[in-house]
């Protein structure tokens, strides 16, 4: 998963191993609050993340087919960066590992089910995402995506 470097709105390019893309994620670029949509190559919506702005801490829905999927939300008061994702109708997920140094696991019922690292020699914020076959892959991506917005916001202040 790779951010476009010079771009007004928060822009993703979702590729394969064989660095084809496979997806793409598009933020507004104006709006109150981070609005992002998530699109197969041919430009169908397969998800569309919303940030909450009424809330107490960081957090994002994540929609599918225009149905709540789940909820990621950044913990408060926490000396380590922490994120849940309750996810509708399944086990929820959280979030461990070194997030200040974008190497971190998705985590299901203490078993990990995505790994996510940041490459640190490029460009554009670039991050190597593997997710095991029986997950939801676009939530695992839009889950990146999020945790990637908040980390971003949180540098800027």
């Amino acid at each position: 998963m790779k951010q476009k470097v010079f771009s007004m709105a928060d822009r993703f390019t979702i590729t394969n191993e064989l660095e084809e893309p496979v997806a793409f994620i598009d933020g507004r670029t104006f709006s109150f609050g981070d609005k992002l949509t998530f699109t197969d190559v041919t430009g169908r919506e397969v998800a569309y993340i919303e940030q909450k702005l009424m809330s107490w801490g960081p957090t994002y829905h994540i929609y599918r087919d225009g149905v709540l999927a789940a909820e990621v939300k950044k913990k408060l008061f926490s000396f380590t960066p922490t994120f849940t994702i309750g996810v509708i109708g399944s086990d929820d997920l959280a979030i461990e590992g070194d997030l200040w140094a974008h190497e971190y696991f998705f985590v299901r019922n203490g078993q990990a089910v995505a790994t996510v690292s940041k490459a640190w020699w490029s460009v554009a914020d670039t991050y190597g995402v593997e997710v095991l076959d029986a997950e939801d892959h676009i939530l695992i991506l839009a889950s990146t995506v999020v945790i990637d917005l908040v980390a971003a916001h949180e540098a800027k202040h």
